[in-house]
């Protein structure tokens, strides 16, 4: 196994120690706290209005998570058609509807009024580990290292389409793959700028077998994203070696002292994170409605 990055070691950025580079948006909750810090890395926009934050991405106007506003406290019970308007006040272009919840606790106050008019309420966990350690099926045939390549960014491209593919669930395909182009892009932008990066776990081919975000928060802490395996591959060890692989490269180009990733309690992926370390720490709170015909 090899987790070396072919000529970007030596250069690569070193982050001054972090002074609350996001102290105007800062959170309760350390799930949003994190995905605030990503979305700025990524070129959008938050911004604080009252007791209430935006948060735009005009790069990307089709990633729901670009585009939603994060409540304060958890909904009361009359308050779905006020933050209806809000959200149309504020994102007047959008098909879908995205609020999240500023609680560490899950606590989702009213939100039966949410699900009454077709959204989704979502608990994930929020795990978190100092270090990790290696999982009990360690994979030792694939090479685990940064995106480095035009061919490395394609095939990342790819395996995102396949995991897409592949779930009973996934988006409809020809809006997709322009929300992934762009949001590749961005991940891209993000690591160029020394943020974080996008690992792999690569064949002999060069084929990208799974893949992962990385990112500085602030804070000492770094926040994953996007754990993904082609379907495939799985079942080798794949993910659990490339979630410590990227816990160690984070400690050492980021200056990491907090790991921070999220998981649907529902998805075998919690049990993967904890075999190698990682603990339930919070719960993270998310109401969606997709746009018709997704």
């Amino acid at each position: 196994m090899s987790t070396a990055v072919p000529g970007r070691q030596a250069t690569w950025p070193m982050p001054a120690p972090p002074a609350r580079p996001y102290a105007e948006a800062m959170t309760r909750s350390l799930a949003y706290f994190t995905d605030l810090a990503l979305r700025r890395h990524e070129g959008s926009v938050v911004t604080r209005e009252g007791t209430l934050t935006v948060i735009r991405s005009p790069q990307n106007q089709g990633f729901w998570w670009g585009n939603f506003l994060l409540m304060p406290a958890p909904p009361l019970p009359g308050d779905l058609d006020r933050w209806e308007t809000q959200f149309q006040n504020h994102h007047s272009a959008a098909h879908h509807r995205a609020f999240g919840v500023d609680t560490p606790d899950g606590n989702e106050g009213a939100a039966d009024d949410f699900r009454a008019a077709g959204y989704q309420v979502m608990h994930d966990t929020v795990l978190t580990a100092e270090v990790t350690h290696p999982p009990r099926r360690l994979n030792t045939d694939a090479t685990f290292r940064p995106l480095a390549t035009e061919a490395d960014w394609a095939s990342a491209h790819a395996l995102r389409m396949a995991v897409n593919a592949a779930d009973p669930s996934g988006h409809e395909e020809t809006g997709y793959r322009e929300f992934s182009t762009l949001k590749l892009a961005s991940y891209r932008r993000a690591q160029e700028a020394g943020h974080g990066a996008l690992l792999g776990a690569f064949d002999d081919t060069g084929t990208m077998l799974c893949g992962l975000g990385i990112f500085d928060a602030g804070e000492g802490v770094a926040r994953y994203q996007s754990v993904e395996t082609h379907p495939e591959a799985r079942s080798r060890g794949l993910a659990g070696t490339l979630v410590h692989t990227a816990a160690a490269w984070a400690r050492e180009h980021l200056g990491t002292r907090t790991l921070v990733i999220v998981a649907d309690p529902n998805y075998h992926a919690q049990a993967l994170y904890e075999s190698v370390g990682f603990t339930a720490t919070e719960v993270q709170l998310a109401i969606q409605k997709r746009p018709a015909g997704d």
